[in-house]
């Protein structure tokens, strides 16, 4: 074989940081050990991997078309290692969610894994739909959890959960005790909603369809807390995920509103590189997740 697991390791370092120092030192290696195994490698094989501007090291053509080969074959020799080693523990896994699967379902699962496999490494990455499936095409995360609807060439995209939104406001709204909201409440309103390019928006807008240019958006928040927390203050409605609202709907400082000819149905999903080897963690973090449901 005329190339080494360690060259692919600083390839793909190089990718992800764009520089041979920063590379060097995430692999715990010097500058110039750092940059032989990239020039041993690209001259083994006559190719050119990156185009170097400046002090950057970008990845061209070849080192694309390369990268996600190197990530699956690093990823399977990783999954040997922890076979050979600790007989199929998680290892290292690296998980990305969305703020209401992170925030109120994917830390459990995490706990429960954790019970599991206690000398597992599992990282989450919460953010936006948008945020974390760049980041798997990017092989910066192992897996996602998001709630948006997406499509993508590269991408593995596999139907998880099914979830609702409610509409809500504070007990003190003028709508609290409506029994039924209709379109024109819905226009009149005052709306608190989460950003454009998360999950929870896209599924809003979708719910909205025939109305949504006549809505008034008060405020854009990028945090379900931020948000629940505005509506208690009587400063508009919103819209979330209900599993984001059951404890607030138990205490009775939010009032679930009733909008029967609007659909809020949507599903979580799985995102994963089409390239990316399923390792024991991954498959048994989705297995926990399954069972979760």
């Amino acid at each position: 074989m005329r190339y080494t697991l360690r060259q692919l390791e600083v390839f793909l370092a190089i990718a992800h940081q764009q520089n041979v120092s920063k590379a060097a030192q995430a692999l715990n290696l010097s500058q110039s050990a750092a940059s032989s195994a990239l020039k041993e490698l690209e001259q083994q094989f006559d190719v050119q991997l990156f185009d170097r501007i400046g002090k950057r090291l970008q990845l061209n053509e070849q080192g694309r078309l390369i990268r996600p080969k190197a990530e699956s074959l690093l990823a399977q020799a990783a999954d040997l290692e922890q076979t050979l080693l600790k007989h199929a523990d998680a290892g290292h896994l690296k998980i990305g969610a969305t703020l209401s699967i992170g925030n109120y379902l994917a830390v459990n699962i995490m706990a429960d894994m954790m019970r599991q496999q206690p000398n597992a490494n599992i990282s989450l990455e919460v953010a936006n739909t948008a945020s974390i499936s760049q980041k798997v095409l990017n092989f910066d995360l192992d897996i996602g959890l998001i709630e948006g609807e997406l499509q993508h060439s590269d991408l593995e995209v596999i139907p998880w959960r099914d979830d609702e939104l409610a509409v809500f406001c504070s007990p003190n709204h003028p709508l609290a005790n409506k029994e039924s909201i209709n379109d024109e409440d819905l226009i009149a309103a005052q709306w608190i909603l989460r950003e454009a390019g998360s999950g929870t928006r896209q599924a809003f807008e979708r719910a909205m369809h025939g109305i949504l240019p006549n809505l008034t958006i008060a405020h854009e928040l990028q945090h379900t807390e931020a948000i629940k927390r505005a509506v208690e203050a009587n400063l508009g409605i919103g819209c979330l995920s209900q599993i984001t609202l059951e404890d607030a709907f138990k205490r009775g400082s939010l009032v679930r509103l009733s909008v029967p000819q609007r659909n809020f149905e949507r599903q979580f999903y799985f995102i994963l590189h089409q390239q990316k080897f399923r390792s024991a963690g991954i498959e048994q973090w989705m297995a926990l997740c399954l069972a979760a449901n």
